[in-house]
């Protein structure tokens, strides 16, 4: 499982899918997650913009990441 660590309280999916490296830009993102292709803490989930915390997970394509402080 790969770990993303963050600064801010939060962080973007979209954001973290470009920063994991699962996305090569913004617009793959948008597409990936649009296409209900990427699920966070086990439930699909549509929004680029949905904001993970410690703790979440979310998977794309058999991967998991996993966000930390």
């Amino acid at each position: 499982m790969q770990v993303i660590k963050i600064k801010d309280d939060f962080i973007k999916l979209g954001q973290a899918m470009k920063l994991s490296g699962m996305a090569d830009n913004g617009v793959l993102a948008k597409d990936f997650i649009q296409s209900g292709e990427v699920k966070v803490n086990g439930e699909t989930e549509k929004r680029r913009g949905r904001k993970l915390v410690a703790g979440d997970i979310f998977v794309f394509k058999g991967k998991e990441v996993k966000i930390e402080n």
